[in-house]
């Protein structure tokens, strides 16, 4: 049996807009399971997003709960929340966020450092983490302008995973990616899916939806429905025709 991650109950949130208030998420009874590839898929303005954000700490829903182990982190503060996404998850997003003025290496590291991590140790891990995504070492030392956007991504995926996040949380991240960049992207998240990592992603991509094990169709705030694809496997064709008809079914 799968170990529950994090579990929600009723999860909802609101917005007001215009004074008009608007349920982008609603009821929502979720759970994610450790070493999942869990793809969050649905038209524009579902909530793909705002679901992520709230399953990570980012955002706080308006009514429910979530549950991380035994932490109800829908209860913590700001400044708790911030702790607990340092200590727990990881973020990779479709812009990339490194910081110019430091080097890839150093926009790392200082990730870990922010989570009270050993610099020798985290200078270890984010080695390994390098070699593991194929950025070589003269490259780490470059500042991000000086990289192409597929070794800022990747670089991005290492400082995402930096902490050993129990969850690797990804937002379109092949979104600003030509195919071939892209491809490279997912291949590196599949290679540490394979490794145990857990790993949750919103796209609206099919070529990165099939990398997921289990997808969730969200529409009008609601999950209307989950396609259990089985552990990626490449060149599955099988794979492609079962989640085309389920996302068919869906009104994709």
């Amino acid at each position: 049996m799968k170990k529950t991650l994090l579990k929600t109950e009723s999860l909802s949130k609101s917005f007001s807009s215009g004074g008009t208030l608007q349920h982008v998420l609603k009821n929502i009874d979720l759970e994610l399971y450790e070493g999942d590839f869990t793809v969050i898929m649905g038209a524009s303005g579902a909530g793909k997003s705002t679901l992520l954000y709230a399953l990570s700490g980012m955002d706080t829903p308006t009514l429910g709960r979530i549950t991380f182990g035994d932490q109800v982190i829908s209860d913590l503060t700001p400044d708790e929340l911030a702790v607990f996404r340092r200590r727990h998850c990881g973020f990779v997003f479709q812009q990339i966020y490194l910081i110019d003025g430091m080097s890839v290496m150093d926009n790392v590291l200082a990730a870990g450092l922010l989570a009270d991590r050993n610099k020798k140790a985290l200078a270890e891990r984010a080695a390994k983490l390098f070699e593991a995504v194929d950025i070589p070492p003269q490259t780490r030392r470059k500042f991000p302008s000086q990289i192409s956007g597929g070794e800022a991504q990747r670089a991005g995926i290492v400082r995402g995973l930096i902490n050993s996040p129990e969850i690797l949380y990804a937002d379109e991240p092949t979104g600003a990616l030509n195919s071939q960049t892209g491809l490279d992207v997912l291949n590196v998240l599949s290679d540490f899916n394979r490794r145990g990592q857990s790993v949750v992603m919103v796209t609206h991509d099919m070529r990165s939806a099939r990398r997921g094990n289990r997808i969730l169709y969200l529409k009008d705030g609601v999950i209307l429905g989950e396609c259990d694809l089985g552990k990626y496997v490449h060149g599955d064709a099988e794979r492609h025709e079962k989640l085309s008809a389920f996302l068919a079914e869906m009104g994709w």
